[in-house]
Formats: structure tokens, sequence, C-alpha cells
């Protein structure tokens, strides 16, 4: 057997086994250690909000595959809490002491079984209940700090790229990779998130669509959706439904009037959209605080490519569902990479970019506000670095219920991060899954109950306790 001697480097600092204590010896022998104790005060988290409950309600499914259909849903929430993000690695819940902290965690070869059982009736059944769920997390924690005043709704799609032609479902759908247009063969989620100004986006309403679905089809009934959730969640001010171009239609802005919520969404750049971004008079136009602007200290402004104005416009002119409201435009201006060094511009060309919406906001903050619109991308960062790295299954509803269980995970990863420390509250789940979730513990059984020995000197031990103490009762 070949054996590997790496260089060492005299001199040079560097984190190196110790030849005084050499590791001999490895065995998987210890019942009482676990590798992620931060999961018992996030599971208790969930069983305050009353999780198993919820879920024994909302979701009835037949068989004895689909019986107590709570407890396989906690087990696999519980496992995407811990980072798995296929079908086997929900092994994770069933290692050392996990049977003395939890009960009833069911095996991976029965939670596929499970997941295949769906239907999209049962799959409604579970988003039901994980709005549910995020209604309590949002009246038990601090996530939602600030939706009676403010609150967002966000939209929007990805293309996750799955690689079995016969998963059902997957189509070729259009998708950006480094700056270029490719198909790739695919599902397509459309997720809603709710925010504040001062709380980072939990998933308020998800559906599964095929790789090849336009990316408005079904946003209609999601915007709906989304906005009674943000009111169940305490929403009874402002709510503002930001989208991108791709919801540029009749349909989805219609569903945000019928439910009395204010939208703001990027405008295609067609002929009439543009003709009206130029009648804009040139007095209008004002600087705003871009990537690389100067604040003039003198003329007290900012002095930057960018600017902006706002006119009224009608979309959708001359059918039913036409619609007049703020035109808000963004111009830059648009370089000529052959001009040479020193020579000036005979005259300016800009490129416009154009929000249509009926917000209440001045211009500069209703501009602002709209950009704020990608926090959902860190969203779908969230979920591709989890449990949606993979749609495991081969059944579309399998890969449905899959989705619904990662936003269920999501809320309750941000909920225990809110609890730990505040800057934990806007932190990536992968922060809060390394430095909260996966830490490792050995048990201690003592009268009846179970001390958790954690590592000593761990660098989060505070945030750890804080999660800990929250969800914990005081003794009696």
């Amino acid at each position: 057997m070949r054996r590997f001697y790496p260089a060492v480097l005299e001199g040079t600092p560097q984190v190196r086994l110790r030849h005084a204590t050499p590791v001999a010896h490895a065995t998987f022998d210890d019942p009482n250690l676990v590798s992620c104790a931060g999961l018992e005060p996030v599971m208790r988290l969930a069983q305050a909000c009353d999780l198993h409950g919820i879920v024994g309600q909302k979701v009835r499914m037949p068989g004895d595959k689909g019986s107590n259909p709570a407890g396989k849903v906690a087990t696999i929430v519980a496992g995407m809490v811990a980072g798995a993000d296929s079908i086997d690695d929900l092994n994770i819940t069933r290692h050392g002491g996990m049977g003395s902290l939890f009960a009833g965690v069911y095996a991976p070869s029965t939670l596929g079984c499970f997941l295949r059982e769906f239907t999209h009736g049962h799959v409604r059944q579970l988003q039901a209940a994980g709005r549910e769920l995020l209604v309590a997390l949002a009246a038990g924690t601090p996530l939602l700090d600030g939706v009676d005043a403010l609150c967002f709704v966000d939209v929007d799609s990805m293309l996750r790229r799955v690689y079995g032609k016969k998963k059902q479902g997957a189509a070729f759908g259009h998708a950006k990779v480094g700056g270029y247009n490719v198909w790739l063969r695919g599902y397509n989620p459309l997720i809603a998130t709710l925010s504040t100004p001062i709380s980072a986006p939990v998933i308020a309403a998800t559906r599964l669509r095929a790789g090849n679905a336009g990316s408005a089809r079904g946003a209609a009934w999601q915007v709906a959706e989304a906005i009674g959730t943000a009111r169940a969640c305490g929403a009874d001010g402002l709510i503002v439904v930001r989208m991108d171009s791709a919801f540029y239609a009749k349909a989805v802005i219609w569903a945000c009037r019928r439910n009395k919520a204010r939208f703001s969404v990027t405008a295609r750049m067609d002929a009439k959209i543009r003709a009206a971004c130029e009648a804009i008079p040139e007095h209008a136009w004002i600087d705003i605080k871009y990537p690389k602007a100067i604040w003039d200290e003198d003329e007290q402004r900012w002095i930057s490519d960018a600017q902006i104005a706002e006119t009224s416009y009608t979309a959708f002119e001359g059918t039913q569902q036409a619609i007049t409201a703020r035109l808000i435009a963004r111009r830059v201006k648009r370089l000529d990479p052959t001009q040479h060094a020193g020579q000036g511009e005979l005259f300016d060309q800009y490129r416009y970019h154009a929000v249509f919406t009926d917000c209440p906001f001045i211009l500069e903050q209703a501009e602002a506000q709209h950009r704020g619109h990608a926090v959902i991308e860190q969203v779908n960062a969230d979920l591709i670095d989890g449990p949606l790295a993979h749609l495991p299954s081969g059944r579309f509803a399998a890969n449905g219920a899959w989705l619904a269980c990662a936003a269920i995970a999501h809320n309750l990863t941000r909920a225990a991060g809110h609890l730990a420390a505040p800057r934990y509250a806007t932190a990536r789940a992968a922060t809060i899954r390394t430095q909260i979730i996966n830490v490792a513990a050995r048990l201690a059984h003592r009268a009846r109950t179970i001390h958790l020995h954690l590592p000593e000197h761990w660098p989060w031990q505070q945030a750890w306790n804080n999660l800990f103490t929250a969800v914990h009762a005081p003794p009696a």
C-alpha cells in the first residue's frame, strides 16, 4: 500500500499532526456521541411551533407508506437542517446518540417510499402546512420584525439542472451560465419570499414546475398565496410585490391589485417603453448613488453615470386589463469601446432600465427598493447550497414534496439564526449549519435527563447557548 509523506517547509507556521501523540486507531463505537447537536434546539423550536400537529392535521395520505406523515416530514426537515441534500443523506439523523435525543426517526428507505406516495394534492397539503408553520414561527420569533409596517413579497424562478432523462417533468429550459444563453434539462421551481427592510427573506410559497415552463406560469396564484401568508404573519401595513421582467404580465399584476398589495415589476424594454423613457425631459433626471458614484460636497449631490426619473405610463393599453401607474426609468451612459482616450463624445447614448410600479414611495426610495428584489437570489443560493442541490426522486410529485420540505427547513434555520445572535439573522444558511447546527456533542445521562457536553472553546458557543436557552423552558 502506497504511503504519502507530505513535504514540510521548515520555519513556516502551519497546522500539522503532533509527532508526540500520533493518532494510531479510529473506531466507530461510541453510542453517546452526536455530530449535529444543534438539531436539538432547532427541532425543539419546531415542536414549540407545533410542526407535528400542523402536518398531522393538514397532510392526509392513504396506505401504510403514507402513515404518520408528521414524523416522516419532521425527519426529512431535520436532515435538511443538518445539511442533507439527498434521500440517503437523511441517514444523518440516525447516528450515535440521536436515538436518545429524538424518537420516531425513520430510515431513508422508508422516507423515499413516503415521498413517492405524494400526489399533487398531497404536495398542496404539505405546502399549506409549511405556510402555517411560518405563521407560528413569525409569531414566536423575531423572524419578520417590522412586518406590520412594510413587507416585501419577492417572486422568482430558477432552473435546477438534472441528469436523469426519465425523471418526470424534466425538460429543457433556458438559463444563463457564465453570461451565455444555454438550454439545460431540469426543473423550474417558483419561489415566493417575505422580507422586511430589517429582516432577511423567508420562503412563503413554493411550486415545482417542468423545466420548459415559462417563468410567469402559475405566478398569479402564487402571488395571491404569498400575500395571504404575509397578512397571516402580521403584515397589516403596506405590502409591495417585487418581480423581474419575466413576470411583467397582466394576470400577475392584477393578482397584486385584487389582493390589495402594491406591485413593482421590471418592465420589458420594448419600443413603447423605450419611447416613454426617451420622452422624459432632461431636467427631470437626477443622479443617484450607484457603483463608482462620487458625493459632491459643494453641490450636495451624487455625481454618477446613473440617473433616474419617472413618468406616467399605461400598460396593456387597449385591453380590459389596462393599468396606469408610475414608470420609473434608470439610465446609464453607454460607453463607446472604440473611442480614443481624450476624444469627446458627440452626443450621449444611454441604456434604459424601467420599473412599472404603483408603490407610494418617493422616486429615490422606490427605485432603490426595487433593486432590493435581488435579495431573493440569496434564498435561491441557500437552497442550491443545501437541500435543493439535488431533486432526488424520479417522480415529479415527490420532488415537489422535497421542495416544500426544503422551504420548511430554510425557515426553521432562519428562525434559529434570529434566536442565536443578531449577526445570524442575515447569515447564510451554510454559516448557521457550520457554526450552530453541526457541532459535535457527547451525551451524559443524569437523573432522567440528558446533559450535552460540547467542544471546549467552541468559537460560537455563546450563540449556541442563546439558541438553546431561548427554546428551553427554565427548570422547575
